[in-house]
Protein backbone atom coordinates (compact mmCIF):
# COMPACT_ATOMS: atom_id res chain seq x y z
CA UNK A 1 0.00 0.00 0.00
CA UNK A 2 1.47 3.37 -0.88
CA UNK A 3 2.09 5.64 1.95
CA UNK A 4 1.67 9.65 2.10
CA UNK A 5 2.79 12.38 4.64
CA UNK A 6 -0.76 13.92 4.07
CA UNK A 7 -3.42 12.97 1.83
CA UNK A 8 -5.84 16.27 1.07
CA UNK A 9 -9.50 15.58 0.00
CA UNK A 10 -10.87 18.45 -2.53
CA UNK A 11 -8.81 20.42 -4.46
CA UNK A 12 -10.51 23.54 -4.44
CA UNK A 13 -8.91 26.92 -3.38
CA UNK A 14 -9.01 25.95 0.45
CA UNK A 15 -7.20 21.98 -0.55
CA UNK A 16 -5.03 24.12 -2.96
CA UNK A 17 -4.14 26.01 -0.62
CA UNK A 18 -2.97 23.46 2.23
CA UNK A 19 -1.20 21.38 -0.68
CA UNK A 20 1.30 24.36 -1.48
CA UNK A 21 1.73 25.18 2.18
CA UNK A 22 2.38 21.53 3.35
CA UNK A 23 4.71 21.35 -0.18
CA UNK A 24 7.35 24.07 1.24
CA UNK A 25 8.15 22.09 3.67
CA UNK A 26 9.29 19.16 1.15
CA UNK A 27 6.38 16.27 2.76
CA UNK A 28 4.62 13.78 0.22
CA UNK A 29 1.29 14.93 -0.45
CA UNK A 30 -1.55 13.25 -2.01
CA UNK A 31 -5.00 14.98 -3.46
CA UNK A 32 -7.97 13.60 -4.26
CA UNK A 33 -10.29 15.25 -6.01
CA UNK A 34 -13.72 14.17 -7.67
CA UNK A 35 -14.14 16.42 -10.47
CA UNK A 36 -12.25 15.84 -13.67
CA UNK A 37 -10.89 19.54 -14.09
CA UNK A 38 -11.68 22.99 -12.47
CA UNK A 39 -15.02 24.08 -12.76
CA UNK A 40 -14.94 26.87 -14.92
CA UNK A 41 -17.38 29.45 -13.78
CA UNK A 42 -18.01 31.94 -11.02
CA UNK A 43 -18.24 31.14 -7.01
CA UNK A 44 -15.67 32.84 -4.61
CA UNK A 45 -15.09 36.72 -5.70
CA UNK A 46 -13.71 37.76 -2.60
CA UNK A 47 -10.72 37.88 -0.36
CA UNK A 48 -8.79 40.26 2.01
CA UNK A 49 -5.28 41.39 2.92
CA UNK A 50 -4.70 38.54 5.31
CA UNK A 51 -5.49 35.78 2.63
CA UNK A 52 -3.44 37.51 -0.37
CA UNK A 53 -0.48 37.36 2.22
CA UNK A 54 -1.32 33.55 2.46
CA UNK A 55 -0.82 33.36 -1.11
CA UNK A 56 2.00 35.46 -0.95
CA UNK A 57 3.98 32.81 1.65
CA UNK A 58 3.41 29.86 -1.64
CA UNK A 59 4.83 32.50 -4.05
CA UNK A 60 1.82 33.02 -6.19
CA UNK A 61 0.67 36.90 -4.76
CA UNK A 62 2.51 38.73 -7.79
CA UNK A 63 1.51 36.82 -10.63
CA UNK A 64 -2.34 35.84 -9.17
CA UNK A 65 -2.30 40.31 -8.20
CA UNK A 66 -3.29 40.45 -11.96
CA UNK A 67 -6.02 38.83 -12.39
CA UNK A 68 -7.72 40.95 -9.31
CA UNK A 69 -9.10 44.44 -8.83
CA UNK A 70 -8.43 46.23 -5.32
CA UNK A 71 -12.32 46.08 -4.22
CA UNK A 72 -13.87 49.96 -2.84
CA UNK A 73 -15.92 48.65 -0.01
CA UNK A 74 -20.18 48.25 0.13
CA UNK A 75 -22.86 50.29 0.43
CA UNK A 76 -26.02 49.66 1.96
CA UNK A 77 -29.56 51.70 0.59
CA UNK A 78 -32.89 51.53 1.51
CA UNK A 79 -35.64 51.14 -1.30
CA UNK A 80 -35.59 54.53 -1.76
CA UNK A 81 -32.04 54.52 -2.69
CA UNK A 82 -30.79 56.13 0.44
CA UNK A 83 -27.30 55.08 1.67
CA UNK A 84 -27.90 53.96 5.35
CA UNK A 85 -24.58 52.63 5.88
CA UNK A 86 -21.25 52.61 4.25
CA UNK A 87 -18.41 49.81 4.36
CA UNK A 88 -15.36 51.71 2.80
CA UNK A 89 -12.38 49.01 2.10
CA UNK A 90 -9.74 52.02 1.95
CA UNK A 91 -6.73 51.66 -0.75
CA UNK A 92 -3.87 51.59 1.22
CA UNK A 93 -1.97 48.41 2.19
CA UNK A 94 -2.71 47.02 5.82
CA UNK A 95 -0.63 45.83 8.26
CA UNK A 96 -0.05 42.45 6.17
CA UNK A 97 1.33 44.62 3.34
CA UNK A 98 -1.66 43.98 0.65
CA UNK A 99 -4.77 46.14 0.51
CA UNK A 100 -7.71 45.14 2.71
CA UNK A 101 -10.20 43.78 -0.29
CA UNK A 102 -9.47 42.29 -3.33
CA UNK A 103 -12.06 40.92 -6.06
CA UNK A 104 -10.90 37.75 -8.53
CA UNK A 105 -12.35 35.01 -10.69
CA UNK A 106 -12.37 31.87 -8.79
CA UNK A 107 -11.10 29.93 -11.73
CA UNK A 108 -8.24 32.01 -12.38
CA UNK A 109 -6.98 31.58 -8.19
CA UNK A 110 -6.89 27.64 -8.62
CA UNK A 111 -4.84 27.67 -11.83
CA UNK A 112 -2.46 29.46 -10.15
CA UNK A 113 -3.14 27.10 -7.07
CA UNK A 114 -2.37 24.41 -9.18
CA UNK A 115 0.63 25.81 -11.52
CA UNK A 116 2.41 26.35 -8.42
CA UNK A 117 2.02 22.90 -7.35
CA UNK A 118 3.30 21.39 -10.70
CA UNK A 119 6.77 22.53 -9.25
CA UNK A 120 6.82 19.74 -5.97
CA UNK A 121 8.15 16.51 -7.36
CA UNK A 122 6.61 14.61 -3.87
CA UNK A 123 2.96 16.17 -4.81
CA UNK A 124 0.47 13.83 -6.27
CA UNK A 125 -2.98 14.69 -7.59
CA UNK A 126 -5.74 12.49 -8.88
CA UNK A 127 -8.96 13.93 -10.53
CA UNK A 128 -11.95 11.82 -10.75
CA UNK A 129 -11.33 10.60 -7.50
CA UNK A 130 -14.29 9.24 -5.37
CA UNK A 131 -13.59 9.05 -1.63
CA UNK A 132 -15.36 6.15 -0.71
CA UNK A 133 -13.52 5.15 3.08
CA UNK A 134 -11.33 7.32 5.40
CA UNK A 135 -9.86 5.66 9.31
CA UNK A 136 -7.78 6.54 11.91
CA UNK A 137 -5.99 3.09 12.36
CA UNK A 138 -3.21 3.35 15.17
CA UNK A 139 -0.84 5.93 14.02
CA UNK A 140 -2.05 6.37 10.21
CA UNK A 141 -5.31 6.53 8.37
CA UNK A 142 -6.28 4.30 5.71
CA UNK A 143 -7.98 5.70 2.50
CA UNK A 144 -9.87 4.09 0.13
CA UNK A 145 -10.66 5.82 -3.23
CA UNK A 146 -12.34 4.78 -6.58
CA UNK A 147 -11.26 6.61 -9.94
CA UNK A 148 -15.13 7.01 -11.35
CA UNK A 149 -13.73 7.12 -15.07
CA UNK A 150 -12.26 3.52 -14.84
CA UNK A 151 -14.54 2.42 -11.29
CA UNK A 152 -10.99 1.12 -10.25
CA UNK A 153 -10.46 0.92 -6.34
CA UNK A 154 -7.25 2.23 -4.54
CA UNK A 155 -6.09 1.90 -1.26
CA UNK A 156 -3.49 4.58 0.48
CA UNK A 157 -2.54 5.40 3.95
CA UNK A 158 -0.89 8.76 5.11
CA UNK A 159 0.08 9.88 8.83
CA UNK A 160 -3.07 12.71 7.93
CA UNK A 161 -5.48 13.16 5.97
CA UNK A 162 -7.15 16.77 5.54
CA UNK A 163 -10.57 17.35 4.15
CA UNK A 164 -11.06 20.44 2.22
CA UNK A 165 -14.29 19.03 0.33
CA UNK A 166 -16.57 21.80 0.74
CA UNK A 167 -20.11 21.52 2.28
CA UNK A 168 -21.26 18.11 1.41
CA UNK A 169 -18.14 16.69 2.68
CA UNK A 170 -17.11 13.10 2.65
CA UNK A 171 -14.19 13.54 4.94
CA UNK A 172 -16.96 15.11 7.93
CA UNK A 173 -19.73 12.08 6.93
CA UNK A 174 -16.58 9.40 7.98
CA UNK A 175 -15.89 10.96 10.48
CA UNK A 176 -19.20 10.62 12.15
CA UNK A 177 -19.52 14.84 12.29
CA UNK A 178 -22.26 16.94 11.50
CA UNK A 179 -22.81 20.37 10.68
CA UNK A 180 -24.77 22.59 13.47
CA UNK A 181 -26.98 25.09 11.96
CA UNK A 182 -26.75 28.42 14.10
CA UNK A 183 -29.54 30.50 12.74
CA UNK A 184 -29.10 31.80 9.26
CA UNK A 185 -30.84 30.02 6.25
CA UNK A 186 -31.98 31.53 3.22
CA UNK A 187 -32.74 30.39 -0.60
CA UNK A 188 -31.21 32.94 -2.81
CA UNK A 189 -30.97 33.38 -6.66
CA UNK A 190 -27.12 34.04 -7.96
CA UNK A 191 -26.57 35.28 -11.15
CA UNK A 192 -23.15 36.06 -13.01
CA UNK A 193 -23.15 38.22 -15.78
CA UNK A 194 -20.23 39.62 -18.67
CA UNK A 195 -20.72 42.65 -19.51
CA UNK A 196 -20.61 43.38 -23.79
CA UNK A 197 -19.38 46.62 -23.43
CA UNK A 198 -17.85 49.09 -20.27
CA UNK A 199 -20.78 50.16 -18.21
CA UNK A 200 -20.00 52.90 -16.35
CA UNK A 201 -23.90 53.60 -15.08
CA UNK A 202 -23.17 50.51 -12.80
CA UNK A 203 -21.54 51.42 -9.10
CA UNK A 204 -17.93 50.52 -9.28
CA UNK A 205 -18.88 48.90 -5.58
CA UNK A 206 -20.28 46.34 -3.85
CA UNK A 207 -24.40 47.65 -3.19
CA UNK A 208 -26.36 45.71 -0.99
CA UNK A 209 -30.04 46.25 -1.29
CA UNK A 210 -32.04 46.42 2.01
CA UNK A 211 -35.67 46.07 0.96
CA UNK A 212 -37.92 43.57 3.02
CA UNK A 213 -39.67 43.01 -0.42
CA UNK A 214 -36.73 41.82 -2.01
CA UNK A 215 -33.27 41.83 -0.02
CA UNK A 216 -30.38 41.86 -2.99
CA UNK A 217 -27.05 42.24 -3.59
CA UNK A 218 -24.86 43.34 -6.35
CA UNK A 219 -20.81 42.97 -6.74
CA UNK A 220 -18.32 44.83 -9.32
CA UNK A 221 -16.12 42.25 -10.45
CA UNK A 222 -12.73 41.57 -12.22
CA UNK A 223 -13.05 42.75 -16.19
CA UNK A 224 -16.51 43.34 -17.21
CA UNK A 225 -18.15 40.78 -14.77
CA UNK A 226 -20.64 41.36 -12.81
CA UNK A 227 -23.30 39.62 -9.98
CA UNK A 228 -26.20 40.00 -8.69
CA UNK A 229 -28.24 38.05 -5.92
CA UNK A 230 -31.31 38.12 -4.40
CA UNK A 231 -33.70 36.29 -2.06
CA UNK A 232 -36.35 34.08 -3.08
CA UNK A 233 -39.68 33.78 -1.05
CA UNK A 234 -40.85 30.48 0.06
CA UNK A 235 -43.95 30.80 -2.28
CA UNK A 236 -41.72 31.11 -5.25
CA UNK A 237 -41.45 28.60 -8.23
CA UNK A 238 -37.44 28.21 -8.53
CA UNK A 239 -37.97 27.26 -12.01
CA UNK A 240 -39.41 30.67 -12.73
CA UNK A 241 -36.95 32.18 -10.72
CA UNK A 242 -34.04 31.20 -13.23
CA UNK A 243 -35.85 31.92 -16.60
CA UNK A 244 -34.08 34.47 -18.39
CA UNK A 245 -37.18 35.97 -18.74
CA UNK A 246 -37.71 36.31 -14.74
CA UNK A 247 -34.11 37.45 -14.64
CA UNK A 248 -33.60 40.14 -16.96
CA UNK A 249 -37.18 41.77 -15.66
CA UNK A 250 -35.25 41.97 -12.29
CA UNK A 251 -32.49 43.27 -13.99
CA UNK A 252 -34.45 46.05 -15.88
CA UNK A 253 -33.33 48.54 -13.56
CA UNK A 254 -29.52 48.00 -14.40
CA UNK A 255 -28.82 46.23 -17.96
CA UNK A 256 -31.04 45.63 -20.84
CA UNK A 257 -30.37 41.86 -22.31
CA UNK A 258 -28.43 43.01 -25.06
CA UNK A 259 -25.83 44.57 -22.89
CA UNK A 260 -24.25 41.70 -21.62
CA UNK A 261 -24.67 37.59 -21.82
CA UNK A 262 -25.78 35.58 -19.01
CA UNK A 263 -22.65 33.32 -17.74
CA UNK A 264 -23.95 31.45 -14.91
CA UNK A 265 -27.72 31.31 -13.36
CA UNK A 266 -28.27 29.20 -9.87
CA UNK A 267 -29.99 29.02 -6.57
CA UNK A 268 -27.98 28.83 -3.24
CA UNK A 269 -29.48 27.84 0.37
CA UNK A 270 -26.91 30.29 2.24
CA UNK A 271 -26.18 29.19 5.93
CA UNK A 272 -24.71 29.62 9.20
CA UNK A 273 -23.36 26.69 10.44
CA UNK A 274 -20.49 25.27 12.23
CA UNK A 275 -19.12 21.43 12.50
CA UNK A 276 -18.58 21.25 16.12
CA UNK A 277 -15.96 18.64 15.84
CA UNK A 278 -13.01 19.54 13.32
CA UNK A 279 -10.53 16.78 14.12
CA UNK A 280 -10.87 12.72 15.05
CA UNK A 281 -7.22 11.79 15.58
CA UNK A 282 -5.48 12.22 12.27
CA UNK A 283 -8.41 13.51 10.32
CA UNK A 284 -9.18 17.28 10.08
CA UNK A 285 -11.32 19.61 8.30
CA UNK A 286 -11.04 22.68 6.67
CA UNK A 287 -13.01 25.11 4.82
CA UNK A 288 -16.51 24.35 3.58
CA UNK A 289 -16.26 21.55 5.14
CA UNK A 290 -15.80 22.64 8.69
CA UNK A 291 -17.78 25.66 8.34
CA UNK A 292 -20.42 27.62 6.25
CA UNK A 293 -21.37 31.33 6.22
CA UNK A 294 -23.91 33.80 4.02
CA UNK A 295 -21.98 35.58 1.19
CA UNK A 296 -22.74 39.24 2.35
CA UNK A 297 -19.11 39.67 4.07
CA UNK A 298 -17.25 37.58 1.35
CA UNK A 299 -15.29 35.50 4.36
CA UNK A 300 -16.14 31.75 3.48
CA UNK A 301 -13.18 31.07 1.42
CA UNK A 302 -11.14 33.79 3.63
CA UNK A 303 -12.05 31.70 6.76
CA UNK A 304 -11.00 28.49 4.75
CA UNK A 305 -7.55 29.86 3.97
CA UNK A 306 -6.96 30.76 7.22
CA UNK A 307 -7.74 27.45 8.68
CA UNK A 308 -5.30 25.96 6.08
CA UNK A 309 -2.29 28.70 7.28
CA UNK A 310 -2.83 27.37 10.51
CA UNK A 311 -2.92 23.91 10.52
CA UNK A 312 -0.61 23.39 7.81
CA UNK A 313 2.77 24.37 10.01
CA UNK A 314 1.26 22.51 12.56
CA UNK A 315 1.25 19.20 10.61
CA UNK A 316 4.43 20.17 9.27
CA UNK A 317 5.95 20.36 12.76
CA UNK A 318 4.49 17.13 13.93
CA UNK A 319 6.40 15.24 10.83
CA UNK A 320 9.26 16.81 11.67
CA UNK A 321 9.63 16.55 15.38
CA UNK A 322 7.15 13.99 16.46
CA UNK A 323 3.24 13.70 16.39
CA UNK A 324 1.72 16.70 18.79
CA UNK A 325 -1.68 15.97 20.25
CA UNK A 326 -1.61 18.81 22.33
CA UNK A 327 -0.33 21.15 19.34
CA UNK A 328 -2.69 19.78 16.91
CA UNK A 329 -6.04 20.25 19.06
CA UNK A 330 -4.87 24.13 18.86
CA UNK A 331 -5.97 24.08 14.98
CA UNK A 332 -9.78 24.13 16.45
CA UNK A 333 -9.59 26.14 19.46
CA UNK A 334 -7.53 28.79 17.99
CA UNK A 335 -9.94 28.76 14.31
CA UNK A 336 -13.27 28.19 15.97
CA UNK A 337 -14.19 31.23 17.77
CA UNK A 338 -13.01 33.31 14.72
CA UNK A 339 -14.33 31.54 12.29
CA UNK A 340 -17.86 31.72 14.59
CA UNK A 341 -17.56 35.23 15.17
CA UNK A 342 -17.22 35.97 11.27
CA UNK A 343 -20.46 34.09 10.68
CA UNK A 344 -22.70 35.88 13.70
CA UNK A 345 -21.52 38.63 11.93
CA UNK A 346 -22.68 38.09 8.63
CA UNK A 347 -25.72 36.88 10.06
CA UNK A 348 -26.66 40.08 11.35
CA UNK A 349 -25.62 41.73 7.84
CA UNK A 350 -28.23 39.33 6.62
CA UNK A 351 -30.82 40.80 8.99
CA UNK A 352 -29.77 44.02 8.56
CA UNK A 353 -30.36 43.34 4.56
CA UNK A 354 -33.47 42.04 5.21
CA UNK A 355 -34.79 44.48 7.97
CA UNK A 356 -33.82 47.40 5.70
CA UNK A 357 -30.80 48.33 8.11
CA UNK A 358 -32.54 47.96 11.75
CA UNK A 359 -30.27 45.19 12.86
CA UNK A 360 -26.30 46.52 14.25
CA UNK A 361 -24.02 44.88 12.51
CA UNK A 362 -20.77 45.48 14.58
CA UNK A 363 -19.78 47.93 17.06
CA UNK A 364 -17.38 49.40 14.63
CA UNK A 365 -19.63 51.67 13.55
CA UNK A 366 -19.74 55.50 13.79
CA UNK A 367 -21.67 58.29 12.37
CA UNK A 368 -19.86 60.91 9.51
CA UNK A 369 -20.22 64.73 9.87
CA UNK A 370 -23.17 64.40 7.09
CA UNK A 371 -25.00 61.92 9.65
CA UNK A 372 -24.65 58.78 7.77
CA UNK A 373 -23.21 56.08 9.19
CA UNK A 374 -19.91 53.68 8.32
CA UNK A 375 -18.57 50.58 9.26
CA UNK A 376 -15.19 49.44 9.71
CA UNK A 377 -13.84 45.80 9.02
CA UNK A 378 -13.92 43.45 11.86
CA UNK A 379 -10.87 41.52 13.29
CA UNK A 380 -10.81 38.64 15.56
CA UNK A 381 -8.57 37.58 17.17
CA UNK A 382 -7.39 33.82 17.55
CA UNK A 383 -8.93 31.68 20.40
CA UNK A 384 -7.34 30.00 23.18
CA UNK A 385 -4.28 28.07 22.08
CA UNK A 386 -0.32 28.51 22.03
CA UNK A 387 1.11 30.93 23.89
CA UNK A 388 -0.06 32.63 27.23
CA UNK A 389 -3.65 34.30 27.76
CA UNK A 390 -2.01 36.62 29.66
CA UNK A 391 0.22 38.11 26.75
CA UNK A 392 -1.96 40.88 25.17
CA UNK A 393 0.04 40.47 22.28
CA UNK A 394 -0.56 36.42 22.10
CA UNK A 395 -2.83 35.78 18.92
CA UNK A 396 -2.77 39.00 16.67
CA UNK A 397 -1.25 39.34 13.47
CA UNK A 398 2.36 40.42 13.13
CA UNK A 399 3.45 43.09 10.57
CA UNK A 400 4.74 42.42 7.73
CA UNK A 401 7.96 43.60 7.89
CA UNK A 402 10.31 45.32 4.94
CA UNK A 403 13.92 45.07 5.17
CA UNK A 404 16.53 48.12 4.60
CA UNK A 405 17.34 45.72 1.51
CA UNK A 406 13.63 45.90 0.45
CA UNK A 407 12.67 42.34 1.33
CA UNK A 408 9.85 41.29 2.80
CA UNK A 409 10.60 39.85 6.09
CA UNK A 410 7.96 37.06 5.29
CA UNK A 411 9.75 35.87 2.28
CA UNK A 412 12.93 34.53 5.08
CA UNK A 413 10.33 32.58 7.45
CA UNK A 414 7.36 30.81 5.21
CA UNK A 415 8.13 27.58 6.78
CA UNK A 416 9.28 28.03 10.73
CA UNK A 417 8.58 30.64 13.54
CA UNK A 418 10.69 33.29 13.48
CA UNK A 419 12.35 34.77 16.15
CA UNK A 420 12.57 38.55 16.94
CA UNK A 421 15.55 40.16 19.10
CA UNK A 422 17.73 43.35 20.40
CA UNK A 423 20.66 41.89 20.09
CA UNK A 424 22.77 38.65 19.56
CA UNK A 425 21.96 35.97 22.27
CA UNK A 426 25.10 35.30 24.25
CA UNK A 427 24.28 31.56 25.64
CA UNK A 428 25.64 29.62 22.97
CA UNK A 429 24.37 26.29 23.98
CA UNK A 430 21.10 28.07 23.85
CA UNK A 431 21.77 29.05 20.11
CA UNK A 432 22.44 25.59 18.93
CA UNK A 433 19.37 24.45 20.03
CA UNK A 434 17.15 26.57 18.55
CA UNK A 435 19.21 26.97 15.24
CA UNK A 436 17.42 23.91 14.03
CA UNK A 437 13.82 25.78 14.85
CA UNK A 438 13.62 29.13 14.06
CA UNK A 439 14.50 29.82 10.44
CA UNK A 440 15.95 33.36 11.32
CA UNK A 441 16.91 35.32 14.29
CA UNK A 442 16.52 38.77 13.35
CA UNK A 443 18.52 41.02 15.76
CA UNK A 444 18.73 45.22 15.60
CA UNK A 445 14.63 45.41 16.32
CA UNK A 446 14.84 47.51 19.47
CA UNK A 447 12.27 50.28 18.45
CA UNK A 448 9.93 47.74 17.33
CA UNK A 449 10.50 45.43 20.21
CA UNK A 450 9.97 48.61 22.53
CA UNK A 451 6.36 49.33 20.55
CA UNK A 452 5.57 45.49 21.70
CA UNK A 453 6.93 46.29 25.26
CA UNK A 454 8.55 43.38 25.08
CA UNK A 455 12.64 41.35 25.03
CA UNK A 456 11.89 39.29 22.01
CA UNK A 457 9.19 38.11 19.91
CA UNK A 458 8.16 34.79 18.48
CA UNK A 459 6.29 34.75 15.20
CA UNK A 460 4.67 31.59 14.06
CA UNK A 461 4.83 31.00 10.13
CA UNK A 462 1.24 31.49 10.28
CA UNK A 463 2.46 35.21 10.36
CA UNK A 464 0.57 35.22 14.30
CA UNK A 465 2.68 36.66 17.39
CA UNK A 466 3.23 33.07 19.32
CA UNK A 467 3.97 35.07 22.24
CA UNK A 468 6.17 38.11 23.83
CA UNK A 469 8.76 38.22 26.31
CA UNK A 470 7.81 40.91 28.98
CA UNK A 471 11.20 42.85 29.72
CA UNK A 472 11.09 41.34 33.70
CA UNK A 473 11.57 37.87 32.57
CA UNK A 474 14.64 36.16 31.96
CA UNK A 475 14.95 36.34 28.18
CA UNK A 476 16.92 32.52 27.44
CA UNK A 477 13.95 31.00 30.21
CA UNK A 478 11.52 32.15 27.87
CA UNK A 479 13.26 30.40 24.94
CA UNK A 480 13.85 27.35 26.35
CA UNK A 481 9.65 27.36 27.68
CA UNK A 482 8.32 27.92 24.05
CA UNK A 483 10.71 25.60 22.54
CA UNK A 484 9.40 22.60 25.40
CA UNK A 485 5.57 24.01 24.23
CA UNK A 486 6.45 22.87 20.90
CA UNK A 487 8.04 19.94 21.57
CA UNK A 488 11.43 20.57 20.28
CA UNK A 489 13.61 20.29 23.14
Amino acid sequence: MKSYDVVIVGLGPVGGTIANLLALNGLSILILEREKSIFNLPRAVHFDDEVMRIFQSIGISERFARYTIINKGTKFVNADDEVVLDWPRPRSRTINGWYPSYRFHQPDLERQLRRSLKDFKKVSIRQNAKVLKIKNIDHHVDIVFKDTQTNQLHSVESSYVIGCDGAGSTTREQMGNKLVNLGFTQKWSVVDLILKHDNNKLADRTIQYSNSKRPATYCRNVGRRRRWEFAIHDHEDEKEILSDKYIWNFLKPWLQPFEAELERKTIYTFQSAIAMKWRSGRIFLAGDAAHLMPPFMGQGMCAGIRDASNLAWKISLCLTNGHNEKLLDTYQSERFSNVKEYIQTTMRMGEFINDIGTSKITNNISENSDGTMSMKSIQPELGPGLGKKSDKNRGKPFPQLTMNNGTRLDLKFAKQPVLLLAAELKDNELKSKIKSFYSHQVVGLADLLNYYNAKAIIVRPDRFILETCPPSFNLNEFIKNKLNELNIV
